[in-house]
């Protein structure tokens, strides 16, 4: 449980800068993890991603007061990091559906968002099926889309990069290059640096590199691997929460910070469920890095 106290740290460093600057790099070293990893555990925990949050939690703090002094709203805004008024109307409008002029008018229904804290909690006690697994490194071949350590972007362009290869015939000849005893395709989150960091529609072959088609290489690692069945999108973002809050803090593993691994059937083409595995890497806890 040890990172679930390191991550309520890092919130209380972001709870303490809402009126200042926040360094997500400063939030993710006291998560003991890298800046683009923190953003991506805490969308899968807390549901949103992180920018989304922050931007909620000063704009609850702004109508606050906005309600209980007389300071200006342009005050308001700058105290929030907005340095112009349409920037922070946008923001206060997202968050509230009225206009910062509006928040002050008696009755208003404004929303209100607490700090997250993140704990171990009972949930009914479903069992969460798993198996551990040491593998070689393996090259994976297929095509990739470039991501960003914007969690909020790249959620939407995942799902938008799925699409556009499933709908091309680039599906069906990656497909074309698994052997017969595939794992199936591949879906890869591979982060290297924040210029480097790419998402992978591959299989893992021996086979050369087609022309229109990258590889990519998968360090030896140990997995834990979930297995799954229902909606992809849903079904793999509830198995990443899940490693992360009910799993990890009692395993005596930590995560490894390798490529995260979606395994889908060959050949779901048009599919949006069925059977899928969620790979992740590990290590034990204390091991060197």
């Amino acid at each position: 449980m040890e990172w679930l106290a390191r991550l309520n740290q890092a919130i209380d460093y972001i709870e303490n800068n809402l009126d200042g600057s926040i360094s997500y790099d400063k939030a993710a070293q006291i998560a003991c993890c890298s800046t683009y990893y923190f953003q991506r555990m805490f969308s899968y925990i807390a549901g949103v991603p992180l920018s989304d949050y922050i931007r909620r939690r000063r704009m609850t703090k702004a109508a606050f007061e906005l309600l209980t002094t007389d300071m200006k709203v342009m005050d308001i805004a700058l105290k929030y990091g907005y340095e112009s008024p349409t920037s922070f109307n946008r923001a206060f409008q997202s968050v509230h559906g009225v206009s910062p002029s509006v928040a002050r008018v008696q009755g208003t229904m404004l929303n209100a968002y607490p700090p997250v804290r993140f704990s171990i909690s009972v949930t009914g006690g479903g069992n969460l099926s798993y198996r551990i697994e040491k593998k070689e490194a393996m090259k994976i071949v297929g095509v990739r889309t470039e991501l960003q350590e914007d969690m909020e972007q790249n959620q939407k362009t995942v799902p938008l990069f799925w699409d556009r290869i499933l709908e091309s015939t680039l599906f069906s000849d990656i497909c074309g290059l698994a052997g017969k005893d595939s794992y199936g395709i591949f879906g890869v989150t591979a982060y290297t640096n924040p210029q480097n960091i790419f998402y992978y529609i591959a299989v893992p072959t021996d086979k050369p590199v087609p022309d229109g088609m990258v590889e990519f290489e998968i360090p030896a690692a140990t997995w834990v691997i979930f297995e799954s069945n229902g909606r992809f999108k849903e079904s793999v973002q509830n198995i990443f929460k899940r490693f992360l809050t009910e799993w990890l803090p009692f395993s005596g593993y930590e995560y490894a910070e390798l490529p995260d691994i979606e395994v889908y059937p060959v050949g779901h083409q048009g599919s949006k469920s069925g059977h899928a595995e969620v790979w992740i890497a590990v290590r034990k806890e204390g091991s060197v890095k």
